[in-house]
C-alpha cells in the first residue's frame, strides 16, 4: 500500500514540477476539442402524436368491422418508405439543394434513418423528426423538423383517406373486368355441358355423379329386397291363416243342410243319452241310423257345400290380394332397378373416354362456378365497402399532439461536450508529464532511489532557493494561476456562449 501511495506522490510530484507542460497540452487538446464540437450541427427534434379511429357502427352492423385496421398498420410501416420520403424531401428545405438522383437518394437515406413512426397504443402513433444541417442556422433547422413531421401527417393522412378510397375504386373495376371474364368462361362451359349432356344423358354430372347414381341404385336396390322379403313373409302368413279358416259357417237346422240336420241329431243323441237312455233304446237306436245316413250324405257334399259365408274368411282373401299385389308390385320395381344398374354399369365399362370427358367438363364448370360466385360476393363486400367509406367513413383522424416547436438542440449534448473536453485536456497534459517523468532518470523520492540502485540512501537536499528566486517562482506561479483560470474562463464563456444560442432559437 505504501508503495501505490509513494508511486502516486511520484506521479504528482512529476506533473507539478512539469506544470508548464501539463498547461501547455491542456491548452492544445481543450482548444483541437472545442473546435471540433463547434463543428458538429445541432440536431432539432420535432415530434407529434396522432389518434386513429378505425371503426362505427356501421361498420360492424355490415360485417366489415376492423377492416381498416390492417390497412392503417400497412401504411404505418410503408409511412417511412423511399416514395414517401422523397415527397417529403420535395416539398420541404431539404429538396433545395437536390439537383440529381444520387444526391435524392443520399438524402432520402439520411432523412430515413432520422424520421420514426411508433405505434405508443393500438390506435396512438407517434412521429418523430431529427434535422440538423451544418448549411442551416438552428433556427432554421428546427423550423425544417417541424416542417418534416408536418409534412409526415399530410401524408398519413392522404395515404389513409383519400388513399384508401381510390384503392377501394380500382380494385371495384379490377373486380368487374375479373367477372366479365369469367362469365365469359362460364357460359362457354355451360354451353359444352348442356351440349355433351344431350348426347350422353346417363353421364349427366360427370363420372363423379355417376358413380352417386349407382351408390343409390344399389342402397334403393337392397331396401326394394328388404320390403319384398317382408311382403313375402306377410303373404305366407295369410296363406297360412286362410287354409285354417272355413270358407262357410254351418248353423244347426233345415237352414243348414245336410251339415245342420247331422249337427241337430248329434244334438238330440246327446241329450238322450243325458237322460240314461242306452243304445238299444229304440228312439237312440233309430236316431243312430240317422246320423249315420247324414254322415253318409255330409261327405258326398264336401266341406263348403252348404253354410252361411264366413266373413273373416272373406276378410282374410281381401288381404292375399292386397299383399299379392304389394309382392308383384315390388318385384316389378326390382326388374327395373336391376335393368337400370345394368345399362348404367355397362355403359361406364364400354365408354371409359366418354366418362372421363362428363367428369372433365363437369369440374370445369365447378370450379369456374365456384370462382366465379366468390368473385361475385368479393365485388359486393367492396363495393358496399366504398359506400360506407365515401358516405359515412369508418376512419377517423385526429392530431393530439401538433408538431413541436424545438427550443433546444436534441443532440449533441454541448454542455456536457465542452465540459468533458476540458477534463480530456487537463488529464492529456497531466498524462503527458507523467510520461516525459518517466522518460528521464530522475527520482521524485529517496526512497524510489534506494530500490531503484539498491544502496541504502544516508540522506537527502532540499531545494534552497535565494530571495530572487522566490520573487521569481512567485511570478511563474501567477502566470501559471493565470493560463489555468483562462482555460476555466474559455470553458464557461463557451458554455455561456451555447445557452444564448439556445436562448436565440427559442
Amino acid at each position: 500500500m505504501n508503495e501505490v501511495f509513494e508511486e502516486l506522490q511520484a506521479a504528482l510530484h512529476s506533473a507539478w514540477h512539469r506544470r508548464w507542460l501539463v498547461l501547455a497540452v491542456a491548452w492544445g487538446v481543450c482548444i483541437l476539442g472545442w473546435l471540433a464540437v463547434a463543428m458538429i450541427p445541432n440536431t432539432y427534434e420535432s415530434k407529434a402524436r396522432v389518434f386513429v379511429q378505425l371503426d362505427d357502427v356501421l361498420s360492424q352492423q355490415i360485417g366489415i368491422a376492423n377492416a381498416g385496421k390492417g390497412e392503417i398498420e400497412r401504411v404505418r410501416k410503408t409511412l417511412a418508405s423511399s416514395v414517401n420520403l422523397e415527397k417529403v424531401v420535395r416539398s420541404t428545405r431539404l429538396g433545395d439543394d437536390v439537383t440529381t438522383p444520387s444526391q435524392m437518394e443520399r438524402t432520402v437515406a439520411g432523412l430515413a434513418e432520422s424520421v420514426k413512426v411508433v405505434s405508443t397504443e393500438d390506435n396512438l402513433f407517434e412521429i418523430t423528426a431529427q434535422i440538423g444541417k451544418s448549411s442551416l442556422s438552428d433556427a432554421e433547422n428546427a423550423a425544417l423538423a417541424q416542417d418534416v413531421v408536418q409534412k409526415m401527417i399530410d401524408i398519413f393522412r392522404e395515404e389513409n383517406i383519400a388513399g384508401s378510397r381510390g384503392e377501394v375504386a380500382e380494385t371495384i373495376v379490377f373486380l368487374d373486368q375479373q367477372l366479365e371474364d369469367r362469365k365469359r368462361e362460364l357460359e362457354a362451359a355451360e354451353q359444352r355441358r348442356l351440349a355433351f349432356e344431350a348426347q350422353h344423358p346417363d353421364l349427366i354430372g360427370g363420372t363423379g355423379t355417376l358413380s352417386t347414381r349407382l351408390q343409390q341404385l344399389r342402397a334403393e336396390m337392397r331396401g326394394v329386397d328388404a320390403d319384398l322379403a317382408a311382403a313375402q313373409s306377410a303373404l305366407a302368413a295369410v296363406n297360412g291363416q286362410i287354409a285354417g279358416t272355413p270358407r262357410t259357417l254351418v248353423t244347426a237346422g233345415e237352414g243348414g243342410g245336410a251339415r245342420g240336420a247331422l249337427m241337430q241329431a248329434r244334438s238330440q243323441l246327446a241329450a238322450m243319452q243325458a237322460r240314461g237312455l242306452t243304445d238299444n233304446h229304440p228312439d237312440v237306436a233309430a236316431l243312430q241310423r240317422q246320423i249315420d245316413l247324414l254322415e253318409k250324405q255330409v261327405a258326398n257334399e264336401g266341406p263348403n257345400a252348404s253354410g252361411t259365408v264366413n266373413p273373416a274368411y272373406s276378410s282374410l282373401v281381401a288381404i292375399r290380394a292386397e299383399r299379392d299385389a304389394n309382392v308383384q308390385a315390388l318385384m316389378s320395381r326390382k326388374a327395373a332397378l336391376q335393368a337400370d344398374l345394368s345399362a348404367m354399369m355397362a355403359s361406364q365399362a364400354d365408354e371409359p373416354a366418354v366418362a372421363a370427358e362428363a367428369n372433365r367438363i363437369s369440374r370445369d364448370y365447378e370450379v369456374l362456378k365456384t370462382k366465379y360466385d366468390e368473385l361475385l360476393r368479393d365485388r359486393e363486400e367492396m363495393r358496399l365497402r366504398g359506400q360506407v367509406e365515401s358516405e359515412r367513413s369508418s376512419f377517423s383522424f385526429e392530431v393530439i399532439d401538433p408538431p413541436s416547436t424545438p427550443r433546444a438542440p436534441a443532440a449533441p449534448n454541448r454542455p456536457i461536450l465542452l465540459i468533458g473536453v476540458l477534463i480530456l485536456g487537463i488529464g492529456a497534459g497531466v498524462g503527458a508529464a507523467f510520461a516525459f517523468g518517466q522518460i528521464r532518470s530522475t527520482f521524485a523520492t529517496g526512497a524510489r532511489l534506494e530500490r531503484s540502485l539498491g544502496l541504502p540512501v544516508i540522506g537527502t537536499i532540499s531545494h534552497a532557493m535565494t530571495d530572487a528566486g522566490r520573487v521569481l517562482a512567485r511570478k511563474r506561479m501567477r502566470m501559471f494561476a493565470a493560463g489555468s483560470a483562462s482555460l476555466a474562463g474559455v470553458c464557461v464563456l463557451l458554455l455561456a456562449v451555447e445557452f444564448v444560442q439556445r436562448g436565440m432559437v427559442g
